[in-house]
């Protein structure tokens, strides 16, 4: 660290502390040259995920966005604030994963996601959320997800009566 005085770049720290609920540290330091104390500040230095949007666009990547939309597509149904959250942090880890060092993910990675987590929670929140979300045009392509949706739950059922 260059001392401010005499721009000698040697200096010891004398006394390092945690500030803003550790998201940084102060320093004291003081020059091994001219004896001159000073003060520095550490911070992590972040970039933030940007999400890659159908059109092109890049917008940050935001938690209360997601969350908004599954709050959305959960109205009136039995499901919990808890598991709502549950949802957007199993999705943010998606989506920090996904990350390849680019720092984008694609909205498409984030949709999933949400459909994922709301089919486990509750399939009417899920398909409110995938009509919004797939762009349902007509009717039959609604009918269609919904009967696809009838089809893995009778398999399931017929799973379960096997065991």
């Amino acid at each position: 660290m260059q001392c401010p005085r005499c721009h000698h770049i040697g200096s010891k720290v004398l006394e390092s502390r945690r500030v803003k609920d550790g998201e940084s540290i102060r320093r004291r330091r003081e020059c091994e040259e001219c004896g001159f104390r000073f003060t520095t500040f550490e911070i992590i230095e972040s970039t933030p995920l940007l999400v890659v949007k159908k059109n092109g666009d890049r917008e940050e990547f935001n938690r209360s966005k997601i969350l908004r939309g599954i709050v959305r597509s959960s109205e009136k149904r039995p499901v919990s604030m808890e598991q709502m959250n549950h949802i957007v942090d199993k999705v943010e880890k998606i989506a920090y994963d996904a990350d390849d060092g680019s720092h984008e993910v694609s909205s498409q990675t984030i949709g999933e996601g949400v459909m994922k987590g709301l089919k486990e929670v509750d399939e009417i929140a899920y398909i409110r959320f995938a009509s919004v979300y797939r762009q349902f045009k007509d009717m039959s392509v609604f009918y269609n997800k919904l009967k696809e949706l009838m089809d893995d739950e009778e398999e399931n059922n017929e799973d379960k009566n096997k065991e």
